[in-house]
C-alpha cells in the first residue's frame, strides 16, 4: 500500500520512476494522480487526423486500413508502411526493422500511434510510433511490449485502459501516454485510504466524492458525467486551497492594530477640496468616503483600487494621502518606474498647487513637501531626501523600489499606496510597510481590468472597489485597426497625426521595443527590474520570425526624414538616462514636441491632455490589456482622442480579431474578460506567481465564477470557526504543501 506522499521509485522501480521524472517531473504518487489526462478518445471515436500539426507529438487514435511491406535498399532489410484512417483522411506509419509489427496490425485494427509529425512527399507521417493495439475483433489488445519492475512497463492494454474512455496523457518522448496511464492504474490499485482536505460536511452539502474517488474518476471514466464530476472536486480543491489562504491573511491583518488617521476639518485635504477646479464623480466621492472609513479605524486598510484609464484614481489617492497627513502621519506611493515616479511627483505639486510648498520662504502655514526618491537621485539630493523622510516635514514621498532601501527612515508611516500593484512582490510592498511604528494602512491601485474572478482569486485578502465612471471633460477614443498591407491607410495614418499638430495638438508612436544594443525590454534601470508587461504574452503573430518588431531606434529617424518630417520628434525609452527622460518628458508634457516615439515607458501614468492620437506599430505584438493601457494616454482632454493599431497582421487570424475587439469597445471589464478568455489563467495569473508553475491547473476563471466564489464563502467561514485550521489537519497540511511549493505564489502580488 502507498500513499500521496510515497516516491515513485518505491511503487515502479527505478527504471520506470526515472522515465517519469525525467520526462514528466513526476516524483511522488500524489504527482502521479495529479498529472490528468489532456482529453478522452471514446472506444471507436477515431481522431481527426486533420487537425495534426507537422513538428507536434501526437498520440492518434485511428483505424489500420492497410499493410505493406517493403524492401529497404540494402536489400537485406524490408519495412513496414501502415496506412491509418479516421475515416476521412488518411495518415502514414513507417516503421523501419520491425516488420514483426505485421502480424498485430491488420486491417480492420484500431489502436493508438504516439509520434512526432512529420511530412514526407507531401503527405503526413508518423516514423517508427509507438503503438498500443486496443480493442479489435473481438480480442484485448497489447502495447508495446517493454520489459522493467514494478509492474509499471509491461501488461496488457486492459490493464490500463479498461474503462469505457480512454484517456490521453500529457507525454514524453520516452514515456507515451499509455505508459502513464499503466503507472496511474498501479497506483490507485495500490493507494491507501487518502485523508480527504475537503470537510466532509463540505462535500455532503456540496455533493462532491472523496478524493480518493475522484481520482477514479477522472484516470478511469465510465462516461463523460464521471470526468465532470472528478473534475469538479479536484477544482475545488484548489479553489478552497486558494481562499483559506487569502482568509487566513485577510484575518490576520484584521487582528492587527495601527493608528487611525481621522484628519481635521481644517486641515489640507479641506484646503485641497476647497481648491479643486471641478467636481469630484460620484465614484470618486463614493470611494473616497470608503477609504477614509477605513483609514479612520485602528486596523490597517487593506484595500485594492481598480480604475479604469483615466477615471481620476490619482486624485482619491491624494486624498487619502493629505487626509494622513492631517493626522500627523506620512504617506508614500509607491511607483514601479522612474519615469511614472517622476510622473506623480508633478502632478500631486501641480495639483496641490501651494499647498506642496511646505518649509518654503511665502508657503502657505498649511502645507507640506513632497518628495521624489528614485534610484538615478545624486548621493546630495539623496541625503537632503531622506533627511526630509526622517524628520517628518516631507508629508508626502513618492518613489520607486528605491525607496525600500535599509536606509530610507520614516518619522510616522501612516498609509502606503502602490500603483500598478502588479509590478510589486508582496515582499516588497512588506519591506516598506514594515518602516512604520505601527503597521501603516494599504492602498493598491491598478488600472488593469480585472475580471472579477481574477480579483476574488488573486485579490481576496484586500476589500475592492472600483472606478468605472470618467470624470467629465473627458473625450471619448476612436479605435481603428490599420492594415500594413493598405498603402493608402498607412499614409491616412500618418496624415492624421500631421492633421493634429496642425491643429496644435501632439502625438505618440509607440513601438513594442528600442532596438540597438543593450537590453531590449522597453525600459532601463529600475524602469527594467519592473516592466511586468505583456508584450510577447500575447498571441504571437502567424510566423514572427519573418516579421521584425519595429524599434524605436529604426522608426524615428525614418520618421523624421520621411512621414513626419517638419515636425518636431523625439524618442522616449527606458535606456536613457534618468534625466534625459524626465527632460524628453518635461518638454512633451509643455508642447515643445509634436511627436513622442516611445516604448511602453509610457502605458501607465503618463498624463498630457493635449496629445490626441497614438499609432501603435506592431499593435499585434501587445496584449488585450495593454493597449487598453497604451490608449489611455489619448483622449485625456476635451478634444477627441484617436488609437490607430497598425498590423501586418491578416485579417480572420486570431490576432486581427483581437485588436478588432479592442478597437469595438473601450469598457475595459470587457476586454479584460476577452483577455482571459484567450490567454491561460496561467499568464493573467502571473500577477500572483513568483515563477513557479502555475498555481491553478484545472480552475478556469471565466467559466467557474460559481465554484471560486463558492468556495471564498466556505472558506471565510471555515477560518472564522478555526483560524488554524486545527480540525482540519488534511486541509492545514495541503495548505502547506502549496504554500511551500510555490512559495507562496499566489499570494505574491496579493
Amino acid at each position: 500500500m502507498v500513499d500521496l506522499d510515497t516516491p515513485l521509485r518505491t511503487l515502479l522501480g527505478a527504471r520506470a520512476a526515472t522515465l517519469l521524472a525525467d520526462g514528466l517531473e513526476l516524483r511522488s504518487v500524489g504527482g502521479l494522480l495529479d498529472h490528468l489526462p489532456r482529453r478522452y478518445h471514446e472506444r471507436g471515436e477515431l481522431t481527426d487526423l486533420a487537425d495534426l500539426v507537422v513538428g507536434e507529438t501526437a498520440t492518434v487514435q485511428a483505424r489500420v486500413e492497410k499493410v505493406e511491406r517493403r524492401p529497404m535498399r540494402s536489400g537485406r532489410r524490408s519495412m513496414l508502411r501502415v496506412t491509418v484512417t479516421d475515416g476521412r483522411a488518411l495518415l502514414a506509419l513507417t516503421f523501419f526493422n520491425q516488420t514483426w509489427r505485421e502480424r498485430d496490425l491488420r486491417p480492420g485494427v484500431t489502436a493508438l500511434f504516439a509520434g512526432k509529425v512529420e511530412e514526407f512527399r507531401g503527405r503526413i507521417q508518423l516514423t517508427n510510433p509507438e503503438v498500443h493495439l486496443l480493442e479489435a475483433e473481438g480480442g484485448e489488445g497489447e502495447a508495446d511490449g517493454e520489459s522493467g519492475n514494478g509492474g509499471a512497463d509491461g501488461g496488457s492494454a486492459s490493464d490500463g485502459f479498461a474503462s469505457a474512455l480512454v484517456p490521453i496523457y500529457p507525454a514524453a518522448a520516452k514515456v507515451p501516454s499509455w505508459t502513464v496511464a499503466r503507472c496511474v492504474r498501479l497506483a490507485l490499485d495500490s493507494l491507501e485510504p487518502v485523508a480527504d482536505p475537503l470537510p466532509d460536511d463540505l462535500r455532503r452539502r456540496r455533493r462532491l466524492p472523496s478524493l480518493a474517488d475522484a481520482y477514479r474518476l477522472v484516470h478511469q471514466p465510465a462516461s463523460r458525467a464521471d470526468v465532470t464530476a472528478g473534475r469538479t472536486r479536484l477544482s475545488w480543491d484548489e479553489a478552497l486551497v486558494l481562499q483559506v489562504a487569502l482568509a487566513r491573511r485577510r484575518r490576520e491583518v484584521e487582528a492587527l492594530a495601527t493608528v487611525a488617521r481621522t484628519g481635521c476639518p481644517d486641515g489640507l485635504l479641506a484646503a485641497f477640496d476647497a481648491g479643486l477646479p471641478f467636481a469630484l464623480t460620484a465614484g470618486q466621492s463614493e470611494v473616497g468616503a470608503a477609504i477614509a472609513a477605513d483609514l479612520a479605524r485602528p486596523v490597517p486598510m487593506h484595500r485594492l483600487l481598480q480604475g479604469e484609464v483615466g477615471s481620476g484614481k490619482t486624485v482619491v489617492a491624494l486624498r487619502a494621502m493629505l487626509a494622513v497627513v492631517d493626522s500627523g502621519g506620512q504617506a508614500v506611493l509607491l511607483a514601479p518606474t522612474e519615469t511614472l515616479a517622476a510622473q506623480h511627483e508633478r502632478s500631486l505639486r501641480e495639483m496641490l498647487g501651494d499647498l506642496a510648498r511646505g518649509g518654503e520662504l511665502g508657503g502657505p502655514e498649511r502645507a507640506t513637501r513632497v518628495i521624489l526618491v528614485t534610484g538615478s537621485l545624486g548621493a546630495r539630493a539623496r541625503r537632503e531626501a531622506l533627511g526630509a523622510i526622517a524628520d517628518g516635514s516631507a508629508g508626502l514621498v513618492v518613489g520607486t523600489h528605491a525607496l525600500l532601501q535599509e536606509d530610507v527612515r520614516f518619522a510616522d508611516l501612516g498609509l502606503v499606496i502602490v500603483d500598478e500593484q502588479h509590478r510589486f512582490g508582496v515582499e516588497q510592498r512588506d519591506a516598506l510597510r514594515a518602516r512604520g511604528r505601527r503597521p501603516p494602512h494599504l492602498l493598491v491601485m491598478t488600472a488593469t481590468p480585472i475580471p472579477r474572478t481574477v480579483a476574488m482569486t488573486v485579490f481576496g485578502d484586500l476589500e475592492v472597489s472600483e472606478l468605472t465612471e470618467l470624470p467629465r471633460g473627458r473625450s471619448p477614443v476612436a479605435t481603428f485597426v490599420v492594415p500594413a498591407a493598405v498603402r493608402s491607410w498607412a499614409d491616412r495614418m500618418w496624415g492624421r497625426i500631421r492633421d493634429e499638430v496642425a491643429a496644435g495638438r501632439q502625438a505618440y508612436v509607440v513601438c513594442a521595443r528600442i532596438g540597438g544594443a543593450g537590453p531590449d525590454d522597453g525600459a532601463g534601470s529600475e524602469d527594467a527590474a519592473a516592466a511586468g508587461t505583456d508584450v510577447g504574452a500575447a498571441d504571437e503573430p502567424e510566423n514572427p520570425a519573418m516579421r521584425p518588431t519595429a524599434t524605436v531606434t529604426e522608426v524615428l529617424p525614418r520618421l523624421v526624414e520621411g512621414e513626419l518630417a517638419g515636425l518636431r520628434v523625439e524618442c522616449l525609452h527606458g535606456r536613457l538616462a534618468s534625466a534625459e527622460r524626465e527632460s524628453v518628458m518635461n518638454r512633451f508634457a509643455a508642447g515643445e514636441v509634436d511627436v513622442l516615439v516611445a516604448t511602453t515607458v509610457i502605458e501607465v501614468g503618463v498624463n498630457v491632455p493635449n496629445a490626441t492620437v497614438m499609432v501603435v506599430l506592431d499593435a499585434d505584438r501587445f496584449g488585450v490589456s495593454q493597449l487598453h493601457q497604451l490608449r489611455g494616454r489619448v483622449g485625456r482632454g476635451t478634444a477627441t482622442g484617436w488609437c490607430l493599431l497598425y498590423t501586418a497582421a491578416e485579417q480572420d487570424t486570431p490576432a486581427w480579431q483581437r485588436l478588432s475587439a479592442v478597437a469595438a469597445t473601450t469598457d475595459g471589464a470587457e476586454l479584460a474578460r476577452l483577455d482571459l478568455a484567450q490567454r491561460r489563467e496561467g499568464d493573467v495569473l502571473g500577477a500572483a506567481q513568483s515563477g513557479g508553475r502555475r498555481s491553478l491547473r484545472l480552475l478556469a476563471l471565466l467559466r467557474d465564477e460559481k465554484l471560486i466564489r463558492e468556495a471564498r464563502a466556505e472558506a471565510f467561514s471555515l477560518v472564522d470557526e478555526d483560524p488554524a485550521l486545527e480540525r482540519h489537519p488534511a486541509l492545514r497540511r495541503l495548505l502547506e504543501a502549496v504554500l511551500d511549493e510555490e512559495s507562496a505564489a499566489f499570494l505574491e502580488k496579493g
